[in-house]
């Protein structure tokens, strides 16, 4: 397996990034080809310090990183990626890895 996290940081207007993430973004993201989840945390990010600078991770699955490379150049993909800069304004770290169970 595979998986892409998004950690967006805490935006100005929490209420408009979730409405617009929830009502425009989830529904883009999910026509990824290959996509296998995708899940969103429930509530506030917390760290071990405390409280979070970031507002929402996401996760989502895929079967390999090629899966990834091609659900992401593919024309959904360039979608869902351009379709960031619309909500995402006070930043987002994308990370990219292949997973093993230990």
């Amino acid at each position: 397996m595979a998986r892409v996290i998004a950690l967006y940081k805490k935006p100005a207007d929490a209420a408009a990034f979730d409405a617009y993430y929830f009502g425009k973004h989830v529904p883009l993201a999910k026509t990824l080809p290959g996509l296998r989840s995708y899940e969103v945390n429930s509530g506030p990010m917390q760290t071990l310090a405390g409280a979070s600078p970031l507002h929402m991770a996401a996760i989502l699955e895929f079967d390999s990183m090629a899966a990834i490379q091609a659900a992401l150049t593919s024309p959904a993909g360039a979608a869902t990626s351009a379709d960031i800069g619309n909500f995402a304004q006070a930043g987002v770290d994308v990370l990219m890895f292949e997973t093993r169970k230990v």
